[in-house]
């Protein structure tokens, strides 16, 4: 890759990655308007790790608080904290489950842009819908262990491209009566595990591969992926309470329709 597709494919995880408005739905953009070529396993792991980063520096505090009270609650000691850490794990497991069943099926036949502009379109309606309808009555840690299962669920959805991992869980904890922020709070928690495992796997992909690493590219990508993640994720929680999620929703809205464009133009 030239610097400025690694610059512009790094900004572009890095913001896209916690954004609701799915970050397949951009990368694929650059090759379908520009003919780039794919960015390589490599350079996947690279921005996976930065934005992993992103979100374990900025909630450290929270992490922290929470593994201290998981191991409390193996002796029986349950509080908020250990509760939601539960919940974080317990909503991981249908994701971690529909990767390895389906993971062969998207790469497959879920890649394409017809598929993206479909789904980019469809679930940030659902997302509009959800966040219209919601009662936003509860906070993070009034969320129960059924609703933790069904944003689990949610997310195992977003396995298909062009759904948006962020965008279909805050949908779901909408959903569940999550106020905005919460719902955030707890997409970006569940993000971490989710990240983890998606970047281990490419990393044991790149090794069983053996293909010639560009370390600069690798060294940009995690810079580049790290910062923006960052910003987007401080500024995301600092907006969302104010503006909702209709501006997300009319961009996802022009995304699906310029894909459809390209697919049939």
């Amino acid at each position: 890759m030239t610097l400025i597709e690694i610059i512009a494919l790094a900004l572009i995880q890095g913001v896209t990655e916690f954004l609701p408005i799915s970050s397949s739905g951009h990368l694929i953009l650059p090759s379908v308007l520009l003919g780039w070529h794919n960015q390589g396993l490599a350079f996947d792991v690279a921005v996976h790790l930065g934005s992993l980063l992103a979100v374990m520096i900025y909630f450290r505090e929270d992490i922290v608080k929470m593994l201290i009270a998981w191991f409390g609650s193996l002796g029986g000691k349950n509080t908020d904290d250990s509760r939601l850490a539960w919940w974080v794990i317990v909503a991981t497991i249908p994701a971690v489950i529909a990767g390895f069943l389906g993971k062969a099926l998207v790469e497959n036949y879920g890649r394409s842009a017809l598929v993206i502009a479909t789904t980019t379109i469809v679930f940030g309606l659902l997302l509009w819908y959800a966040d219209y309808r919601a009662k936003q009555n509860k906070n993070i840690y009034q969320l129960s262990w059924k609703s933790a299962i069904f944003v689990g669920l949610m997310q195992a959805v977003a396995l298909i491209p062009g759904t948006s991992r962020s965008g279909i869980t805050m949908t779901a904890g909408l959903m569940v009566g999550l106020d905005r922020e919460s719902a955030a709070r707890f997409s970006f928690l569940l993000s971490i595990p989710t990240i983890l495992g998606a970047g281990l796997l490419l990393s044991l992909d790149l090794i069983e591969s053996q293909l010639p690493v560009d370390w600069q590219a690798m060294i940009y990508g995690v810079l580049l992926s790290f910062v923006s993640a960052y910003l987007c994720i401080s500024l995301f929680l600092s907006w969302i309470s104010r503006i909702g999620m209709l501006p997300f929703v009319i961009y996802r809205l022009i995304l699906g329709a310029v894909l459809f464009i390209f697919v049939f133009v």
